[in-house]
Formats: structure tokens, C-alpha cells, sequence
């Protein structure tokens, strides 16, 4: 018989520490963003969008933590996955969901359990990849 242990799921305290996090490191890379984080379910715990940030970032941030958490994955690790021959190639069009591959969505584990997902959109794709990685090892 195994014996399950619980894992603490992601708070909305967790989630507030997060896009705190997120947007200290855009602000000081002098970059506007909007920040997503879900929860493990894919619901909304906490959004974003710096007033100066592109109306578009909104959309994308939440994109990319949606699609961090459904494939368990950082964005930034499947950009290749979806190219013409790649094994992901139909999946952006192939699903009725908001996937998006483009570098700034992470997945959160706690204790090796995914317990959701931030978004970070405005900046390079690689800018927001680092936004989202410094908040996460900023506050988990």
C-alpha cells in the first residue's frame, strides 16, 4: 500500500508574491508586462497588466501559463516542438484551447507536483521566460 502525501496547492498569497516578483524584475529590465498565474485547475488566481504594457500582453501571458500547465512545461522548451515536421506541428490548430508556444510560460511544482502556472507577456520571449523563472525562485 502507498500512502499519498499532500501537497500544498498553489494559495492566492503564493500567486500575489508571484506577479510582485515578475513585475520587479520587468520593471528593473525597464520592461512593461502583463503577468498571468494559474492554479493546477488552469483557473485564475491572479492577473496583471502594467498600464503601459501592449493590450496584446494580456492575452499572451495567459496563453502561455495555459499552455505551460497543460504540457507541464516551460513555452520556451516547446517553440521547436510545433515547427513544420516537429511532433507538436497540428497541436496549436488541432485543439479548441488557447495554446500558445512562445518562451514566457512556466509550470509551478511544489514537492514535485504541479500545482499550476505564470504567464509573463510584453517583453522578448526570452525576457519574459527570465521574468517568470525570477519570480518563481524568488517565492517558491
Amino acid at each position: 500500500m502507498t500512502t499519498a502525501t499532500a501537497v500544498t496547492p498553489l494559495t492566492s498569497q503564493d500567486a500575489d508574491a508571484l506577479v510582485v516578483a515578475a513585475q520587479r524584475a520587468a520593471e528593473a529590465a525597464g520592461v512593461s508586462v502583463s503577468i498571468t498565474v494559474l492554479d493546477a485547475g488552469g483557473h485564475l488566481l491572479a492577473f496583471r497588466r502594467d498600464d503601459r504594457a501592449v493590450l496584446i500582453s494580456g492575452e499572451t501571458s495567459t496563453r502561455k501559463a495555459y499552455t505551460a500547465l497543460q504540457l507541464n512545461a516551460p513555452t520556451a522548451d516547446l517553440v521547436d516542438a510545433v515547427q513544420p515536421g516537429a511532433p507538436f506541428h497540428t497541436l496549436p490548430t488541432a485543439l479548441d484551447r488557447p495554446l500558445l508556444f512562445i518562451a514566457g510560460g512556466l509550470p509551478i511544482h511544489r514537492d514535485g507536483r504541479l500545482i499550476g502556472a505564470i504567464g509573463v507577456g510584453g517583453g522578448a520571449p526570452e525576457q519574459d521566460h527570465q521574468f517568470a523563472a525570477t519570480a518563481i525562485d524568488t517565492v517558491l
